[in-house]
């Protein structure tokens, strides 16, 4: 197998996990419970950690191959599709918490209502519920990943490692038809190949 994320990345990527899982739960239901000032203030400490671990993690991760542990080639457009997808998670969770600052901000300004909180509310509900689509993608290429065997999952899941590439004549049929489709978009873009 190819190389694996270290310690420290493995961490981040999970424990990040656990701050996203409680944000959601955690997450108010209605704009009025932030009359409550220790509520508010809980609000605004926990965007600002949310967001330094972000873009902690961010920086950290850019010094990673997008497909780190791979055992074979990674076709471009493959590695373009993962890249956008990243970017986009990272997006997304960088304007939650600053859209929620700037939510909370107005609200403490007095401005509860009306077209400009509406529209960064707007902007926060849709950077969740993008990032609700976008981490889902990701799960499903991680456990695509560990099918295929390719190495992916193993550098960043501490459970069911992979041992070898799946010699299922299945999985080797699925994983012949995606990469013509690789070649095929490559192709008609002229991409050249890294």
């Amino acid at each position: 197998m190819g190389n694996s994320h270290t310690n420290l990345a493995k961490f981040m990527h999970w424990g990040f996990i656990v701050l996203y899982t409680y944000g959601i739960l955690k997450q108010i239901e209605d704009l009025s419970q932030l009359e409550n000032l220790s509520l508010l203030i809980f609000e605004v400490i926990f965007a600002i950690l949310f967001l330094a671990i972000v873009l902690v993690r961010y920086f950290y991760m850019k010094k990673f191959k997008t497909f780190l542990g791979a055992n074979e080639q990674i076709p471009v457009v493959h590695t373009l599709i993962a890249k956008v997808i990243h970017s986009s998670m990272y997006l997304c969770l960088i304007l939650l918490p600053i859209s929620g600052l700037v939510i909370a901000g107005l609200f403490s300004q007095g401005i509860k209502d009306g077209p400009i909180q509406e529209f960064v509310i707007a902007i926060h509900s849709f950077s969740a519920s993008l990032s609700y689509i976008l981490i889902l993608v990701h799960i499903f290429a991680a456990f695509f990943s560990r099918i295929k065997g390719d190495g992916v999952w193993s550098s960043m899941v501490p459970i069911l490692k992979e041992k070898s590439t799946n010699s299922s004549s299945l999985v080797k049929k699925i994983t012949l038809f995606e990469k013509k489709i690789y070649e095929k978009i490559e192709n008609y873009f002229s991409i050249p190949e890294k």
